[in-house]
């Protein structure tokens, strides 16, 4: 029973809403927090819940010392840790390459001389790049093209995983998280629909690719990210796998008309330029619900809840 859990990066956007989301979880009675604060996330510390005990560790997946410190009596590790911007991945791709790559080995390293198991790797979507078809977990190593560094990281990532599983030094699972929508403690507006809001809301212009409007794209609202984690740290027959997680498949003419439901007045500026990683793709995420998982976020709930995080810009323009 896993009863201690490390989250690497869990100050991060996905990661400060994991770390309350595991305080329900009976079995859990212990949450460790290794982040190196170098976005300043401290209020993602704030208001923590009662129902675990919480340890926050200042520290580097990069430092053996700290993650040897961190992995003390734990029995699991969700490593978050990573740079998320696949979009400014292009100006950075050594740093990406060093922090998603290498830290992710380094963590497995880790977990394996301290003995930790299980490791949880959240992955993303984007591995898939212009896959033909619908995209499934089986899908042949040769056929995915991710289109940017950050994707290229994590797929080299996952390799590492699944590679360190079947040689039975950790039991490692992957999640491919759709693109994440709706707010949390901390909070970041990089990914296309929580950008989209923050634009339309303090009255930018949104620049659409004309020709991606009715392209199909994976979107995961953050609750059902969180719970798919924590669900996943309950399954036990799940080692070495690969799960897509997917909320819904959505068009940008279907995330903007939702985005109107609350701003009336968007401007949208399009351009024949192609844009990052403008491509179409249905993601299959069967396994997971097989598995036992079921979904609970709402494309119209996550885009409501985030324009009222911030509708006092928009009713003062």
């Amino acid at each position: 029973m896993i009863e201690h859990v490390l989250v690497t990066g869990g100050l991060g956007h996905i990661g400060s809403s994991l770390i309350r989301h595991l305080a329900e979880i009976s079995s859990i009675k212990r949450v460790t927090i290794l982040d190196n604060l170098v976005t300043q996330r401290y209020a993602s510390l704030f208001n923590l819940p009662l129902g675990a005990d919480y340890t926050f560790i200042e520290g580097d997946v990069m430092e053996s010392a700290d993650m040897d410190v961190a992995l003390q009596e734990v029995d699991a590790v969700v490593h978050l840790a990573a740079i998320t911007d696949a979009e400014g991945s292009f100006d950075k791709s050594d740093d990406v390459n060093l922090i998603n790559f290498e830290g992710t080995k380094r963590a497995i390293s880790a977990c394996t001389r301290n003995g930790v198991r299980r490791l949880i790797f959240p992955s993303t979507t984007s591995v898939y790049g212009p896959i033909n078809g619908i995209a499934l977990e089986d899908s042949n190593r040769s056929d995915l093209k991710p289109q940017s560094p950050y994707a290229v990281s994590k797929l080299a990532a996952e390799d590492e995983v699944l590679m360190a599983t079947q040689q039975s030094d950790i039991d490692g699972v992957v999640l491919r998280l759709g693109t994440i929508f709706g707010p949390s403690p901390g909070m970041r507006f990089h990914t296309a629909v929580n950008k989209f809001i923050y634009h339309s809301v303090t009255g930018r212009p949104l620049t659409v690719w004309e020709d991606a409007v009715n392209l199909v794209r994976p979107y995961l609202d953050l609750q059902d990210a969180v719970r798919a984690i924590g669900f996943m740290l309950t399954v036990t027959e799940c080692s070495g796998e690969i799960f897509n997680v997917v909320t819904l498949n959505a068009t940008l003419d279907q995330i903007i008309g939702e985005i109107r439901r609350n701003v009336l007045d968007i401007d949208i500026e399009y351009t024949t330029t192609r844009m990052l990683n403008q491509v179409s793709y249905h993601v299959n995420d069967e396994k997971i619900r097989d598995a036992g998982f079921s979904y609970s976020g709402d494309l119209r709930v996550g885009i409501r809840d985030t324009f009222q995080l911030l509708k006092s810009l928009y009713v003062g323009r």
